[in-house]
């Protein structure tokens, strides 16, 4: 995938999720942290540096806080100095949903869980090859597992 791929598919290109996980407001808040409800369900952002993730860098796989499905493999992550966990490519096609964000004065990519729409972070163009993009994901949105 590449940059112009992923404005298509924030413009409302096809991009079919592999399922679907639906809850209640009640059902998410009871299931996560008053932080990650805040995160992944209100669109809300952790500060910067405020997760022991973006220095993670064990082999495995990042899943959505939410529903479970897995998002990124540990062999994208990268080192992006933004004090958010950053990654080069989703694990596969469809697990992430990508929506244009115009909010506070600038025009940004959203990325989503394709699978519950749990808010991950944001898409930018200037990530490492061989994608040059960066995936800035929420720590709060993601949990690390085995691979």
């Amino acid at each position: 995938m590449d940059w112009r791929e992923v404005i298509a598919l924030a413009q409302g290109a096809p991009n079919p999720a592999p399922r679907r996980v639906e809850k209640s407001d009640e059902e998410w808040r009871a299931q996560l942290t008053p932080d990650q409800f805040a995160v992944a369900r209100q669109a809300g952002t952790e500060r910067p540096f405020s997760s022991q993730m973006c220095s993670l860098f064990q082999p495995g796989l990042y899943a959505c806080a939410c529903c479970g499905t897995e998002l990124f493999d540990s062999s994208s992550k990268f080192e992006s100095g933004t004090g958010w966990p950053s990654f080069g490519a989703p694990v596969a096609d469809g697990v992430v949903g990508y929506h244009a964000d115009n909010s506070h004065g600038m025009v940004r990519v959203e990325v989503t869980c394709n699978v519950c729409d749990a808010h991950l972070g944001h898409v930018f163009p200037d990530g490492p090859e061989p994608t040059g993009l960066r995936y800035c994901i929420n720590a709060l949105s993601l949990e690390k597992i085995a691979s």
